[in-house]
């Protein structure tokens, strides 16, 4: 599926390597508090979200489409939503919640990470999808991000068929694993020498 999916280059060797090394972003799991059971509730929530993942998406989606300043992003400089890029931007969107499910996270996942944070700056934002949107998304608007794309997982982790003790860790490790790619996606948003 995820073959089919346009733009979608986890793996290949056009993406860059991750100017985090391995033994950095275990230090960086390790700071969040990230450990192997955090990957098991990940596999976890990954099947209890695989078949409403188009409903995650269109909930996400309203709340960018409910604020002029989200849905920017995705318009031309004249403020007009490109639909074409909103498509397909949606479906790495969604293979992005199935990545970030199957863990473990290898030096792929890693280099592919600074991938998709150079898709969000002035670096590479438009020439994925070949659009003329606005150049970059400011990086306050990644970090204020988690929260909504945390809060609104929760109700979705709830439709599988587990208890409320495992919801609750399958919630937790999904919300550690947003922070760990939100902080690696600040690394080319931050000058040199300070991440």
């Amino acid at each position: 599926m995820s073959d089919d999916i346009p733009g979608y280059t986890f793996g290949e060797e056009s993406v860059p390597e991750s100017p985090i090394d391995m033994p950095a972003f275990n230090r960086l799991k390790e700071t969040v508090l990230f450990t192997e059971e955090d990957e098991e509730y990940l596999r976890m929530a990954g099947e209890v979200l695989d078949g409403q993942i188009g409903d995650v998406l269109d909930t996400w989606y309203e709340f960018i489409a409910d604020h002029p300043h989200l849905i920017q992003y995705f318009s031309t400089p004249e403020g007009e939503p490109i639909e074409d890029y909103l498509d397909r931007v949606r479906e790495r969107f969604g293979q992005w919640i199935r990545d970030t499910c199957s863990p473990p996270y290898d030096e792929d996942w890693l280099n592919y990470q600074q991938e998709i944070a150079l898709r969000h700056t002035n670096a590479k934002k438009n020439e994925t999808d070949d659009v003329d949107s606005v150049e970059h998304i400011p990086f306050r608007y990644m970090s204020a991000f988690i929260y909504p794309i945390t809060a609104t997982m929760k109700p979705f982790l709830k439709n599988g068929e587990y208890s409320g003790d495992d919801v609750e860790r399958m919630h937790s490790a999904w919300f550690k694993a947003v922070v760990l790619q939100v902080t690696l996606w600040s690394e080319p948003y931050v000058k040199d020498g300070d991440f």
